[in-house]
């Protein structure tokens, strides 16, 4: 999922699209691209919208990443679930793994989590994290004996928040198209498949690091920026 408009980011996202921003002096989607091939995710689709150019040149077709890439682009920001059922339309199907393309993942997680999602064979599956924790644009994940129960979760003691990484099954699916919206939040329809009785299960990974705000880019380079020529 590129298609963002990266709003609490402007204005340097008037003139580039967040997932092209660099951490650790690489574009975040660069860095993504390189973990779903070392992870033998090597069929993936590209949601793109704002300033869609810019990221399917990067991109290209996926050969310098080492996989086989596609575009599908949202013409609206309608949110997460629009984007999933973008893909859909594109030829992407479940099982699938779904991820935020401006998240940088501790290398492997993202490879240990689709693993994880693919030998539970269960109904979908939610990566969680401690750090950052829950908080403001990070939904809580109620998470019991493996399994989750709620997402979000407004229970202020819940430790765990949701990593932007996502196990598509058909059951999850399936909720796509019958949510309330716009905005339509992929969050809306695990929930819906849960209550309907669908297993989801949560995998705990790392630390991520994602870019918020302008000062974030700083945060985000400057270890890759202090180390000099």
């Amino acid at each position: 999922m590129a298609a963002g408009e990266g709003r609490r980011l402007r204005p340097l996202t008037d003139t580039w699209p967040k997932p092209l921003l660099p951490i650790d002096g690489r574009p975040v989607i660069a860095t993504l691209l390189h973990e779903l091939a070392a992870a033998g995710l090597t069929r993936v689709t590209v949601v793109t919208g704002h300033l869609a150019e810019q990221l399917e040149e990067l991109v290209g077709d996926g050969s310098g990443f080492g996989l086989e890439a596609r575009f599908a682009r949202q013409q609206r920001p309608d949110g997460s679930a629009d984007a999933v059922e973008v893909a859909i339309e594109a030829g992407a199907a479940p099982p699938a793994i779904v991820v935020a393309a401006d998240t940088v993942y501790q290398r492997g997680d993202v490879g240990r989590f689709a693993e994880a999602f693919a030998e539970a064979g269960r109904d979908g599956g939610v990566a969680v994290r401690r750090d950052p924790p829950p908080g403001p644009g990070r939904s809580a994940v109620g998470v019991e004996d493996g399994r989750v129960t709620r997402i979000p979760d407004d229970d202020p003691a819940a430790e765990l928040a949701s990593a932007a990484l996502w196990g598509l099954g058909d059951a999850v699916a399936r909720e796509l198209g019958s949510l309330a919206g716009p905005p339509f939040e992929l969050a809306e329809a695990y929930q819906r498949a849960i209550d309907a009785g669908a297993h989801v299960i949560a995998v705990e990974i790392g630390a991520t690091r994602d870019l918020t705000r302008p000062l974030d880019l700083v945060r985000g380079n400057f270890f890759y920026l202090s180390k000099g020529p």
